[in-house]
């Protein structure tokens, strides 16, 4: 068992007080603070839903924490409920901004457990005991003045200060916010990159006017025509051929076959 180095108030007033005799002292009901220094003296606990007296313990008596129990050490202070709201406290008090307007409500508080020192608040915006409302941290520097239920800040509005815990609706806010903007951010790359391309000169350029006159014959320089050029004084004339010899004859005469031999392409 040991004591965590920091811990919310909430989380302590979940569980229940046992003390080094055995005894079971109830659950946490309230705080017990010190709103002009922002420190924690210690909490309340109720050990009879039938009494009406409460078990008040210093925060120094905690010696340890388990997953449902807060073991104590020592005997408390009994005190009538009467009494204990009357104690000065900053939870559940309205939170107003620069201009005086309401704009939530200090819900929790997170604390030092071996100080008691505050290190800061949990504000809502709406009524705290909703489940999976958000909460923002509001550090004790920022608070300008207090008052009996007011806190006064010089914020504008809750978003000036720094997301805690966020909800379900406000989760989804985020992601959509982180969503527009990569599409956008998207949208700002192919646009430039579509600029680009039409901006790049094409690959084959179309040809000019020199290189059209060039390409075609005009009339200056006509083309020859190979047909047209042919000159049969450039290839030999083939041998006479002896009257009264046949074609078959004159062939066989050509070439180098023997005469008891016949041309075997005949």
């Amino acid at each position: 068992m040991t004591v965590p180095d920091q811990l919310l108030l909430s989380d302590l007033l979940h569980h229940r007080v046992r003390c080094d005799q055995g005894l079971d002292h109830g659950p946490g009901v309230m705080a017990w603070m010190h709103p002009p220094v922002h420190r924690l003296l210690g909490w309340v606990s109720r050990p009879s839903a039938l009494r009406t007296s409460r078990d008040v313990w210093r925060l120094d008596q905690c010696r340890g924490f388990d997953d449902q129990q807060v073991f104590v050490k020592g005997a408390p202070a009994e005190a009538d409920q009467i009494t204990l709201d009357r104690l000065p406290t900053l939870l559940d008090a309205d939170l107003l901004n620069v201009d005086g307007e309401r704009i939530g409500i200090i819900a929790d508080l997170a604390f030092l457990p071996a100080s008691g020192q505050i290190s800061h608040y949990l504000v809502a915006r709406s009524d705290p005991r909703l489940p999976g409302t958000s909460r923002w941290r509001l550090l004790p520097d920022r608070i300008v003045d207090q008052q009996p239920g007011l806190v006064s800040t010089a914020i504008h509005e809750l978003d000036d200060l720094p997301l805690a815990r966020a909800s379900v609706r406000q989760d989804f806010l985020q992601r959509s916010r982180h969503w527009r903007e990569q599409l956008q951010q998207f949208g700002d790359r192919a646009g430039e990159r579509l600029e680009g391309w039409l901006e790049e000169p094409p690959w084959d350029e179309p040809l000019g006017a020199s290189d059209l006159e060039s390409s075609y014959p005009t009339e200056a320089s006509p083309s020859v025509d190979p047909i047209d050029d042919w000159d049969d004084a450039d290839w030999p004339d083939d041998p006479p051929v002896e009257r009264g010899r046949s074609v078959r004859n004159d062939s066989r005469a050509r070439n180098d076959w023997p005469d008891h031999e016949e041309d075997p392409w005949v």
